[in-house]
């Protein structure tokens, strides 16, 4: 799977590169057909949750995307995963009826 991480309007740091790639690298055990991946992380204007991180995944046949919002991009990162395997479970038993 290729991931491609995009920061708007900020650099991201090491850590947090590493904490994206490990979290989005979880979702291969649930589908290994997924073919590219890419992350958005961005400012959000809530005050409540700041910092959201976007997730869009292309798989054969469909592209899949999420959006999450959290007080810290890793939170935002977490959810986001959450939210995007909740999708693939559901893609992956459609693929299969």
């Amino acid at each position: 799977m290729n991931i491609t991480l995009t920061a708007r309007k900020f650099s991201a740091s090491e850590h947090l590169k590493l904490h994206t790639d490990k979290q989005v690298r979880k979702l291969e055990k649930y589908f290994d057909g997924i073919l590219d991946c890419e992350v958005v992380l961005e400012e959000s204007n809530s005050t409540q949750s700041p910092q959201s991180a976007e997730l869009i995944l292309k798989v054969p046949g469909s592209v899949l995307h999420a959006s999450e919002s959290a007080l810290f991009y890793e939170l935002a990162i977490t959810a986001v995963v959450d939210t995007m395997k909740t999708q693939l479970l559901k893609y992956k038993s459609k693929l299969r009826d």
